[in-house]
Protein backbone atom coordinates (compact mmCIF):
# COMPACT_ATOMS: atom_id res chain seq x y z
CA UNK A 1 0.00 0.00 0.00
CA UNK A 2 1.47 3.75 -0.89
CA UNK A 3 1.39 6.43 1.52
CA UNK A 4 -1.28 8.78 1.03
CA UNK A 5 -1.02 12.81 0.61
CA UNK A 6 -1.38 12.91 4.35
CA UNK A 7 1.25 10.40 4.88
CA UNK A 8 3.45 11.77 2.75
CA UNK A 9 3.02 15.27 4.91
CA UNK A 10 3.49 13.42 8.28
CA UNK A 11 6.69 11.73 6.88
CA UNK A 12 8.01 15.21 5.59
CA UNK A 13 7.06 16.31 9.15
CA UNK A 14 9.74 13.94 10.59
CA UNK A 15 12.44 15.70 8.44
CA UNK A 16 12.29 18.58 11.26
CA UNK A 17 14.50 19.82 13.20
CA UNK A 18 13.83 22.11 16.31
CA UNK A 19 14.35 25.68 16.59
CA UNK A 20 14.58 25.95 12.57
CA UNK A 21 12.84 28.37 10.05
CA UNK A 22 11.09 26.16 7.01
CA UNK A 23 9.77 27.22 4.23
CA UNK A 24 6.90 25.38 2.55
CA UNK A 25 5.83 25.00 -1.13
CA UNK A 26 2.26 24.83 -2.41
CA UNK A 27 0.69 21.37 -3.26
CA UNK A 28 1.34 18.27 -0.64
CA UNK A 29 4.30 20.28 1.93
CA UNK A 30 1.05 22.72 3.15
CA UNK A 31 -0.20 19.90 4.70
CA UNK A 32 2.51 19.54 6.52
CA UNK A 33 2.00 21.84 9.90
CA UNK A 34 -1.16 20.01 10.75
CA UNK A 35 1.40 16.98 12.13
CA UNK A 36 3.91 19.01 13.91
CA UNK A 37 2.83 18.66 17.31
CA UNK A 38 2.09 21.64 19.02
CA UNK A 39 5.54 21.76 21.20
CA UNK A 40 7.34 20.99 18.60
CA UNK A 41 9.29 24.52 17.76
CA UNK A 42 10.05 24.81 14.43
CA UNK A 43 8.82 28.06 12.40
CA UNK A 44 7.33 27.68 9.17
CA UNK A 45 7.93 30.44 6.21
CA UNK A 46 6.33 31.34 3.27
CA UNK A 47 7.67 33.80 0.63
CA UNK A 48 4.71 35.79 0.27
CA UNK A 49 5.76 37.43 3.33
CA UNK A 50 4.28 35.64 6.78
CA UNK A 51 6.60 33.82 9.49
CA UNK A 52 5.04 31.51 11.88
CA UNK A 53 2.33 29.21 9.50
CA UNK A 54 -0.40 27.68 11.81
CA UNK A 55 -2.38 24.50 10.41
CA UNK A 56 -5.25 24.81 8.42
CA UNK A 57 -8.15 26.67 9.83
CA UNK A 58 -11.54 24.96 10.77
CA UNK A 59 -13.94 25.79 8.03
CA UNK A 60 -15.94 28.78 9.45
CA UNK A 61 -12.79 30.41 10.97
CA UNK A 62 -10.65 31.56 7.94
CA UNK A 63 -9.30 34.48 7.44
CA UNK A 64 -9.10 35.71 3.64
CA UNK A 65 -6.19 37.84 4.55
CA UNK A 66 -4.06 35.10 5.90
CA UNK A 67 -3.28 32.86 2.73
CA UNK A 68 0.26 30.94 1.93
CA UNK A 69 1.82 30.87 -1.38
CA UNK A 70 -0.60 29.04 -2.78
CA UNK A 71 -3.37 30.91 -1.98
CA UNK A 72 -4.65 28.82 0.85
CA UNK A 73 -5.99 30.18 3.53
CA UNK A 74 -4.02 29.32 6.56
CA UNK A 75 -3.59 30.22 10.33
CA UNK A 76 -1.57 32.34 12.53
CA UNK A 77 0.36 31.78 15.59
CA UNK A 78 0.76 33.71 18.41
CA UNK A 79 4.35 35.13 17.37
CA UNK A 80 3.19 34.96 13.51
CA UNK A 81 4.73 37.99 11.63
CA UNK A 82 4.38 39.71 8.33
CA UNK A 83 6.70 41.33 5.89
CA UNK A 84 6.85 42.82 2.56
CA UNK A 85 8.38 40.21 -0.36
CA UNK A 86 11.66 41.83 -0.29
CA UNK A 87 12.36 40.90 2.93
CA UNK A 88 10.68 37.43 2.70
CA UNK A 89 13.41 36.89 -0.27
CA UNK A 90 16.31 38.38 2.18
CA UNK A 91 15.90 35.88 4.03
CA UNK A 92 15.95 33.42 1.82
CA UNK A 93 18.95 34.28 -0.05
CA UNK A 94 20.75 35.27 3.35
CA UNK A 95 20.90 31.84 4.17
CA UNK A 96 18.31 32.08 6.95
CA UNK A 97 16.05 29.11 5.89
CA UNK A 98 16.92 25.91 6.88
CA UNK A 99 15.13 23.58 4.66
CA UNK A 100 12.39 23.88 2.35
CA UNK A 101 10.01 21.50 1.77
CA UNK A 102 8.54 21.74 -2.19
CA UNK A 103 6.77 19.72 -4.35
CA UNK A 104 8.04 18.60 -8.37
CA UNK A 105 7.27 17.57 -11.31
CA UNK A 106 10.66 15.51 -11.93
CA UNK A 107 13.42 14.71 -10.12
CA UNK A 108 16.60 13.32 -11.87
CA UNK A 109 19.21 10.62 -10.19
CA UNK A 110 21.78 13.48 -9.60
CA UNK A 111 19.01 16.24 -7.33
CA UNK A 112 18.08 18.10 -10.76
CA UNK A 113 14.76 19.88 -10.01
CA UNK A 114 11.86 20.76 -12.46
CA UNK A 115 8.63 21.83 -10.56
CA UNK A 116 7.99 25.55 -11.77
CA UNK A 117 6.62 24.62 -15.37
CA UNK A 118 2.86 22.21 -15.88
CA UNK A 119 3.42 20.37 -18.78
CA UNK A 120 -0.07 21.71 -21.01
CA UNK A 121 -0.51 24.70 -18.74
CA UNK A 122 0.06 28.15 -18.69
CA UNK A 123 2.31 29.52 -16.17
CA UNK A 124 2.76 32.85 -15.24
CA UNK A 125 6.21 32.52 -13.90
CA UNK A 126 8.50 30.09 -12.14
CA UNK A 127 7.76 31.64 -8.62
CA UNK A 128 10.13 31.89 -6.11
CA UNK A 129 11.63 28.13 -6.05
CA UNK A 130 14.65 29.17 -7.95
CA UNK A 131 15.68 31.42 -4.89
CA UNK A 132 14.62 28.66 -2.57
CA UNK A 133 16.92 25.83 -3.84
CA UNK A 134 19.79 28.15 -3.99
CA UNK A 135 19.51 30.07 -0.78
CA UNK A 136 18.12 27.15 1.88
CA UNK A 137 20.61 24.62 3.45
CA UNK A 138 18.83 21.33 2.44
CA UNK A 139 15.90 20.50 -0.05
CA UNK A 140 13.00 17.99 0.77
CA UNK A 141 10.76 16.93 -2.37
CA UNK A 142 7.68 15.79 -1.56
CA UNK A 143 5.61 14.52 -4.58
CA UNK A 144 3.90 11.38 -6.46
CA UNK A 145 6.25 8.78 -7.75
CA UNK A 146 4.41 8.92 -10.79
CA UNK A 147 2.26 10.96 -13.08
CA UNK A 148 -1.34 10.58 -13.85
CA UNK A 149 -0.58 8.24 -16.63
CA UNK A 150 2.14 5.90 -14.62
CA UNK A 151 4.92 7.50 -16.43
CA UNK A 152 8.01 7.98 -13.61
CA UNK A 153 8.76 11.72 -12.10
CA UNK A 154 11.88 10.47 -10.89
CA UNK A 155 14.41 10.17 -13.92
CA UNK A 156 17.79 10.19 -15.36
CA UNK A 157 17.73 13.49 -16.25
CA UNK A 158 14.71 15.86 -16.36
CA UNK A 159 12.78 16.71 -19.46
CA UNK A 160 10.88 20.00 -17.95
CA UNK A 161 12.73 23.08 -17.02
CA UNK A 162 14.82 23.13 -14.85
CA UNK A 163 14.74 24.79 -11.05
CA UNK A 164 17.70 24.01 -10.09
CA UNK A 165 20.55 21.54 -10.94
CA UNK A 166 21.87 18.96 -8.09
CA UNK A 167 19.88 20.93 -5.33
CA UNK A 168 17.97 18.11 -4.15
CA UNK A 169 18.95 16.21 -0.96
CA UNK A 170 15.93 14.08 -0.06
CA UNK A 171 12.48 12.90 -1.70
CA UNK A 172 9.33 11.70 -0.50
CA UNK A 173 7.03 9.84 -2.44
CA UNK A 174 3.76 7.67 -2.05
CA UNK A 175 5.85 4.56 -2.50
CA UNK A 176 9.06 5.43 -0.28
CA UNK A 177 11.87 8.03 1.05
CA UNK A 178 15.12 8.12 -1.23
CA UNK A 179 18.67 9.99 -0.89
CA UNK A 180 20.22 11.42 -3.73
CA UNK A 181 23.81 10.08 -3.76
CA UNK A 182 26.33 10.47 -6.17
CA UNK A 183 25.65 6.92 -7.86
CA UNK A 184 21.61 7.44 -8.17
CA UNK A 185 18.68 7.27 -5.87
CA UNK A 186 19.17 5.27 -2.44
CA UNK A 187 16.02 3.80 -0.95
CA UNK A 188 16.20 5.24 2.89
CA UNK A 189 12.67 3.71 3.68
CA UNK A 190 9.68 2.12 1.76
CA UNK A 191 6.15 2.27 2.35
CA UNK A 192 4.23 -0.22 4.13
CA UNK A 193 3.75 -3.16 1.42
CA UNK A 194 5.95 -1.82 -0.78
CA UNK A 195 9.38 -3.57 -1.76
CA UNK A 196 12.35 -2.26 -3.92
CA UNK A 197 11.31 -4.48 -7.00
CA UNK A 198 8.01 -2.16 -6.93
CA UNK A 199 10.32 0.93 -6.61
CA UNK A 200 12.46 -0.22 -9.11
CA UNK A 201 9.78 -1.19 -11.72
CA UNK A 202 8.07 2.35 -11.49
CA UNK A 203 11.51 4.52 -11.76
CA UNK A 204 13.33 5.77 -14.22
CA UNK A 205 16.72 6.89 -12.25
CA UNK A 206 19.28 4.54 -10.89
CA UNK A 207 17.74 3.24 -7.78
CA UNK A 208 20.35 1.54 -4.92
CA UNK A 209 19.37 -0.56 -1.96
CA UNK A 210 21.45 0.60 1.52
CA UNK A 211 21.80 -3.40 2.31
CA UNK A 212 24.00 -3.61 -0.97
CA UNK A 213 24.94 -0.14 -2.00
CA UNK A 214 24.31 -1.69 -5.69
CA UNK A 215 22.63 -0.40 -7.82
CA UNK A 216 19.49 -2.41 -9.37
Amino acid sequence: MSWTRQQMAARAARELQPGSYVNLGIGIPTLVPNFMPADFNVTFQSENGMLGIGPFPFEGEEDADLINAGKQTVSELPHSCYFDSATSFAMIRGGKIAMAILGAMEVSETGDLANWTVPGKLVKGMGGAMDLVAGVGRVVVVMEHCSKDGSPKLLKRCRLPLTGQSVVDRIITDLGVFDVTGEGLLIVECAPGVDAQQILERTDAAVLQATSAAVL
